[in-house]
């Protein structure tokens, strides 16, 4: 099989399945070679990114960053700044910050919150009898919930989320590398000014939490702090306006399921882990072998570039039963969209679920018989399995 997990043309709104079961069946530690790049080991089964992501000594994120094109050294050392890009103990001290806001508890009382943003949201469209379901709906949500939780205006909020989109495109017909640069400073000066207004005038935010913050008796650095904002907005908001529109597209595919779920709302919870699992927004990670290891007989050596793509994670058989039907009352269903443990474990995973549910329901009930308006617009990336736009109708 011609295999090819670079192109964004095989990401266009779903994931290669077929070439991450191959993969998987004949190659599952696989050496792929890079036009622009030193090449890398694609790791598909389940087991082995597991392993990957709970041995970050092994497996580094801070030696060359997470993402997979090659930083150069500046753009590294100014990454290694951010939380994704670090290991433990540095890693583990940095989460800390944020931690306590961010568990199952603490997001449970944001819920009330969460459903009112929601159902504001629906409010707006609800009469209108179509929309683009991205841009008026699932964007919303996240960017709202984003600018409440960091003490911004809600405008602010959702022009942050157009700058995750560019920053996540790969296609560079799309967006050229000077425009993505152009969205990354843009977000970091946005953060600057944030830090600065907060240290004046701190509020019951994370913002003013993360000016206040200390490390080891020293505060964060400037460029510290525009980091964290921008991992924060980054990993709050693209993904869950992904899984949403995916998730939805999910349902019009599989109408048996739509119906099921439909029917029975107390489904919800387990159709969201589904559309999590089936729809995997986050497609790869990248990690850096920092001495010699073996897998699967295999011998990667120091320096070696390693990618985890958690999508075929999702679909191995050796962990879930009918890997390839898509079930809303699915139990157990371990699935790796939030990564694959370890100390890089999505720390907003608790909130983003209590976001999907909200919002499901919301469709559900208050925007009857919603479907397909035409064609979805891909997202023109091979790290994010997104949508761009998507029209949609309902009964009014």
């Amino acid at each position: 099989m011609d295999i090819d997990l670079i192109s964004t043309a095989n990401f266009e709104l779903t994931h290669p399945w077929a070439q991450y079961a191959w993969l998987r069946e004949n190659a599952p530690v696989h050496w792929h070679a890079e036009a622009d790049g030193p090449g890398f080991w694609a790791i598909t089964k389940y087991d082995d990114i597991r392993t990957v992501s709970r041995q970050p000594g092994t497996f580094s994120s801070y030696a060359r960053g997470t993402m997979l094109a090659e930083p150069d050294e500046m753009n590294l050392a100014a990454g290694r700044q951010m939380m994704l890009n670090m290991d433990p103990p540095q890693h583990d001290r940095f989460k800390l910050l944020v931690s306590r806001g961010f568990t199952p508890k603490n997001s449970q009382l944001l819920a009330d919150r969460i459903a009112e943003l929601a159902t504001e949201i629906v409010d707006d469209v609800v009469d209108r009898g179509e929309c683009d379901f991205v841009t008026d709906i699932a964007g919303r949500l996240p960017s709202a919930l984003i600018a409440e939780l960091m003490g911004i205006p809600r405008a602010d909020g959702e022009r942050l989320y157009e700058l995750t989109e560019i920053m996540h495109t790969t296609d560079d017909a799309v967006a050229p590398p000077e425009k993505k640069g152009a969205a990354i400073m843009e977000m970091l000066m946005y953060a600057q000014s944030v830090a600065e207004q907060k240290r004046t005038n701190p509020g019951d935010d994370i913002a003013s939490a993360l000016v206040q913050a200390e490390v080891d008796g020293d505060r964060l650095t400037d460029g510290e702090l525009q980091w964290f904002f921008l991992l924060l907005v980054n990993a709050g908001g693209d993904t869950t306006r992904n899984l949403l529109a995916a998730g939805l597209q999910a349902l019009f595919d599989h109408p048996d399921q739509y119906a099921r779920l439909a029917a029975d709302l107390s489904l919800v919870p387990p159709a969201v882990e589904e559309m999590l699992r089936w729809t995997t927004p986050v497609v790869h990670f990248r990690r850096t072998v920092m001495h010699d290891v073996e897998m699967r007989g295999t011998q990667l050596r120091e320096g070696d570039k390693v990618m985890v793509f958690y999508g075929s994670a999702n679909r191995d058989a050796d962990v879930f039963d009918r890997p390839d039907t898509f079930d809303v009352g699915r139990t157990p269903n371990p699935h790796m969209a939030f990564g694959g443990g370890g100390p890089h474990l999505c720390l907003g995973m608790h909130v983003a679920r209590i976001e999907i549910q909200a919002m499901v329901r919301e469709m559900l009930t208050r925007l009857p018989g919603i479907r397909s308006a035409g064609d979805p617009e891909p997202m023109a990336s091979n790290f994010i399995a997104g949508v761009h736009s998507m029209p949609v109708a309902w009964n009014t």
